[in-house]
């Protein structure tokens, strides 16, 4: 018994069946290829396709940085900055706080 593709689902078909290639470089390769995608506004593996000649998705994305913090994580964070670690919210906000004061030091230098 097969079962039909939600119609909500029918678009990430073709993300589905998408395999991701992971490569091992020399590092200064990957720090010429990452530089690269910075300056061009890309994603690495943005940039790796406009290298190869392969479409690139032009849609504008949401600029971001990310860093994953588990549990561990948030109870040293929340000591640092005199919270409770299921502040979460807060803590967000000042480790946003502390990076930005971070790179106005650092670009006045």
């Amino acid at each position: 018994m097969t079962k039909e593709i939600p119609e909500k689902w029918q678009s990430s078909i073709k993300a589905i069946k998408a395999v991701q290639v992971a490569f091992d470089m020399d590092e200064k390769i990957q720090l010429s290829i990452r530089k690269q995608a910075l300056d061009a506004g890309l994603s690495p593996s943005d940039q790796i396709r406009d290298i190869l000649g392969l479409s690139v998705n032009k849609r504008p994305k949401r600029p971001r940085l990310t860093v994953s913090l588990a549990p561990d994580d948030y109870q040293v964070l929340a000591k640092k900055y005199n919270l409770k670690a299921d502040q979460q919210l807060e803590i967000k906000r000042k480790l946003m706080d502390e990076l930005i004061e971070y790179v106005i030091k650092s670009d006045s230098e």
